[in-house]
């Protein structure tokens, strides 16, 4: 009779896939991360999807406090055998999205499960105290996000003001396990200690941009116009150095601050 029960690293595998998860194979990779997040020695980090442990033992000896998230019953047992020995870390079985963020500055860091950059990211630009979030993410999201592709997303954009979006470098997909089927990129979001844009004019900003980005009328150009007087949209994009057919996508965020800059009548 043929066997037909499934080897224990296969069936580990195949579950690591279901949940988006592939976990750094080396230690130096981990410290090489880490080193890019910059931790502050005497911050504290929270730590998304703690997994086998190999970012947490990186960043515990380089931060005051470690909190590290992990929802995986199998890996938050083995998280808190291996961590012990670390005082200043502590592993939390909770999802990272229902945790509600410190009231002190905090860092963030983590190999985030690719199925949930998107929502770890939304939590990380409402949480007023963060100072940076560093993410392993796919390759093209942080690509995307940081405008390597030469294009910029409304998310970026809308956000600028208030957070950098930094890509810091490359991780080969071989240098996970399991082996996903894309390379990884390390995306780094920082909280500006000034606002680009007047508090008060922030909504006004992001409501610009949103409209910016309908596409309705064909351009930026023609979106805007629908909204600003025409002569006013010209000037703004002729002092912001933008020209009329640029498409919305290829508008760098500090062109768009120069052309809310002359639109924004409040300024």
């Amino acid at each position: 009779m043929r066997d037909d029960r499934v080897p224990p690293h296969r069936d580990r595998d195949r579950r690591r896939r279901e949940l988006s998860q592939n976990f750094l194979r080396s230690a130096a990779t981990a410290d090489w991360f880490v080193d890019l997040a910059d931790l502050h020695p005497r911050g504290l980090v929270l730590e998304v999807g703690g997994g086998e442990g190999v970012i947490s033992r990186a960043a515990a000896p380089r931060c005051r406090e470690l909190d590290v998230f992990e929802i995986d019953p199998v890996f938050l047992t083995r998280l808190e055998r291996s961590l012990a020995p670390h005082e200043n870390v502590t592993v939390i079985g909770r999802d990272f999205l229902s945790v509600r963020p410190p009231d002190e500055p905090f860092q963030v860091i983590g190999n985030v499960p690719f199925s949930i950059t998107a929502p770890v990211v939304d939590w990380c630009l409402d949480a007023l105290a963060l100072d940076n979030a560093t993410f392993i993410t796919q390759l093209e999201y942080a690509r995307k996000r940081t405008g390597d592709f030469g294009r910029w997303s409304l998310l970026t954009v809308r956000t600028w003001p208030l957070f950098s979006w930094e890509l810091c470098g490359r991780i080969p997909r071989t240098e996970f396990r399991p082996v996903p089927k894309v390379d990884a990129g390390v995306l780094q979001l920082t909280q500006r200690s000034r606002p680009l844009v007047p508090q008060g004019r922030l909504r006004a900003y992001e409501s610009m941009v949103e409209l910016g980005f309908t596409g309705v009328g064909g351009s930026l150009y023609a979106s805007l116009a629908r909204r600003f007087p025409a002569a006013r949209v010209a000037r703004a994009f002729a002092a912001a150095g933008v020209e009329r057919d640029r498409v919305v996508a290829f508008v760098h965020p500090s062109e768009w601050l120069d052309i809310f800059a002359s639109l924004d009548a409040r300024r």
